[in-house]
């Protein structure tokens, strides 16, 4: 999808870079799980559900039920420097803020803030307003557009009455991306052997999204490709899941959980999985990839499934990540 664009009538405009991701709660307890979930559910871009028919189900059934479930989740991959999200996102944002002064030659103002929870985007803006900054470059860690991600931070802003915006909107196919990723998987192969497949599982969202024109499934389709060009694969070598589904609707398939299934019952014994969609490691791939899903494959028949980390602040992804940053800034 195309970036979207405000110019600033300020002819000597001060720009500042914000970085920003989902988010994660505060702790791995029920009460913090809450708070994030009330938070992130109430989102009519996540949830595209009439408010009457959502509402109570929300405040009757999940909010009461699901943080407990969710926190002993978090729990198992939490860190003594706190949340693998917030961690990644942090020294991601440190390695792009030294990244864009050796490239630009000057300090450049740039912030973190999480589209829900901590720290959030309105404290974002205020740490840029305090350096001057009149226009801001916003940069989603999301490499593919969907609504629900990219489309709900946008909004998001634009409600905050921040400075002009311009919006890197993707880059499921960007080279510099691409070749990062495919670096990252050969280096996993050069150390620890290569499986008999590569999935390529991404974040789903319900098929009626995709109906509706939102373009995440075509743009995780061009990653996908992409990827398995770059690294050679032949087309029984690799295939392309979605995960994290939620309630009864349909999203997009193959599962991959059901895929992993699948796989093992063919006699498939070691899988390696990437999830290119994540720019950081978080829940749903330290939890629900490398650690539920590997049981799933196990209890299916499989030996090992083998989780390749996603970039986080590999050198060659923060490069990456500077070529849109500047791109942006020459508009």
């Amino acid at each position: 999808m195309p970036a979207s664009t405000q110019q600033s009538r300020d002819p000597n405009p001060q720009t500042g870079v914000l970085v920003t991701n989902l988010g994660t709660p505060d702790a791995p307890t029920p009460a913090a799980l809450r708070r994030y979930l009330a938070e992130f559910l109430s989102d009519p871009r996540v949830v595209d559900l009439p408010r009457l028919l959502w509402w109570p189900l929300l405040h009757a059934v999940v909010l009461p039920f699901r943080p407990k479930r969710s926190a002993e989740a978090y729990a198992r991959i939490w860190t003594p420097a706190g949340s693998p999200l917030l961690m990644h996102s942090q020294a991601m944002a440190a390695a792009l803020r030294k990244e864009l002064e050796t490239r630009t030659g000057r300090r450049l103002p740039l912030a973190l803030g999480m589209r829900y929870g901590n720290p959030s985007l309105p404290e974002a803006l205020l740490e840029l307003a305090a350096e001057g900054v009149t226009r801001i470059v916003v940069l989603p860690l999301y490499p593919q557009y969907a609504r629900a991600t990219t489309g709900s931070t946008v909004a998001r802003l634009k409600c905050l009455a921040s400075p002009p915006l311009l919006c890197i909107e993707g880059y499921a196919g960007h080279p510099a991306y691409i070749n990062a990723l495919a670096a990252n998987v050969r280096d996993y192969w050069k150390k620890h052997g290569r499986g008999r497949m590569l999935l390529m599982s991404f974040h789903g969202i319900p098929k009626q999204m995709v109906r509706r024109g939102d373009p995440y499934a075509d743009q995780c389709a061009l990653t996908a490709r992409q990827l398995a060009s770059a690294l050679e694969l032949r087309e029984q070598d690799w295939q392309l899941t979605f995960q994290s589904r939620f309630g009864k609707a349909e999203w997009l398939t193959p599962y991959t959980d059901i895929t992993l299934q699948e796989l093992a019952a063919r006699g498939l014994k070691n899988i390696d999985v990437i999830c290119p969609g994540f720019a950081a490691d978080c829940l749903e791939t330290l939890e629900e990839i490398a650690l539920r899903y590997a049981e799933t494959f196990r209890t299916a028949g499989g030996q090992a499934l083998r989780y390749i980390p996603a970039l986080n602040d590999r050198v060659d992804h923060i490069r990456a990540l500077a070529d849109l940053v500047m791109a942006r800034l020459a508009d």
